[in-house]
């Protein structure tokens, strides 16, 4: 593990100062966050990548060090900047590891500047509004600043926001994001290039169903004795939710991601992708 403190550093990302964190050393690897979260409540996840690979982690739009902008949050519009950031560092392409909200981000990078991802690590990943369970549909609207009050991503948030009064805005844009069907074409899932890992609990906000179908337009799900093991895997964690109950989330399991991981990352890219 990492003890070395971070670079940190802000970069011009259209019309944003974006805050990145910069630890361990090696291949580089970009770390794409939640919703609501920052660099620091992603965790063991950091300093555990950190041990065999240069992690740069970035707060995106409105989340932690990164002040907001007048302008609705975006997969799309998160992907260009993080691409924005990679390229501020003069990052020729990197590994890229995202995590709910930040897996669609590194979704939408691996499809608008493939160039840039070496190999995508998916964690909670969905490429349409219908990949999530109907009950986060319905929770959603319900959600309000006062919910967070006192709780971990709160806490975090107002300890270091450039403007601490923002959050409720962040939670008006955030539940804009969710609320707003998304389906973005399976052509540009089958299209991505770079060997993809997959990770989904089994009892996620992402249907299990869902995670199959992406792995099998990513190449996946075809008898390997037969024909070969695919570019890309498929990983359900047992036992795992999304984020809570405590101890069962996603993100509870890092001590799982970082066995499976690290080696996914470190084999040799096939000379076709899928």
């Amino acid at each position: 593990m990492t003890t070395t403190a971070p670079e940190t550093g802000y970069a011009p990302a259209n019309g944003l100062q974006m805050y990145y964190e910069i630890h361990g050393t090696g291949r580089p690897l970009l770390l794409l966050h939640g919703a609501y979260m920052t660099v620091g409540t992603m965790g063991p996840i950091v300093s555990g990548l950190a041990a065999t690979h240069r992690v740069i982690a970035v707060e995106l739009q409105g989340h932690g060090h990164t002040a907001d902008a007048d302008r609705p949050i975006t997969y799309e519009q998160m992907a260009d900047d993080a691409a924005a950031v990679l390229r501020h560092l003069e990052v020729e392409q990197a590994d890229v590891f995202g995590y709910s909200m930040g897996s669609g981000v590194a979704l939408q990078l691996a499809i608008r500047h493939p160039a840039l991802v070496r190999k995508l690590v998916v964690v909670s990943a969905s490429y349409t509004s219908d990949g999530m369970q109907p009950e986060l549909h319905g929770m959603i609207p319900s959600i309000t600043p006062e919910m967070f009050a006192g709780s971990p991503l709160e806490t975090a948030y107002l300890e270091v926001a450039p403007n601490p009064g923002d959050f409720p805005r962040l939670v008006e844009k955030l539940k804009r994001l969710d609320m707003t069907p998304f389906a973005w074409p399976a052509d540009d899932i089958r299209g991505i290039s770079a060997p993809t890992m997959i990770v989904v609990g089994d009892s996620d906000v992402i249907r299990l169903e869902h995670a199959v179908e992406m792995y099998r337009l990513l190449g996946g799900g075809a008898m390997g004795d037969l024909v070969g093991l695919p570019a890309s895997q498929l990983a359900v964690l047992p036992g795992t939710a999304h984020f809570v109950p405590p101890g069962s989330g996603m993100l509870d399991r890092a001590d799982w991601l970082l066995t499976m991981v690290p080696p996914f990352l470190d084999a040799p890219v096939p000379e076709t992708s899928h």
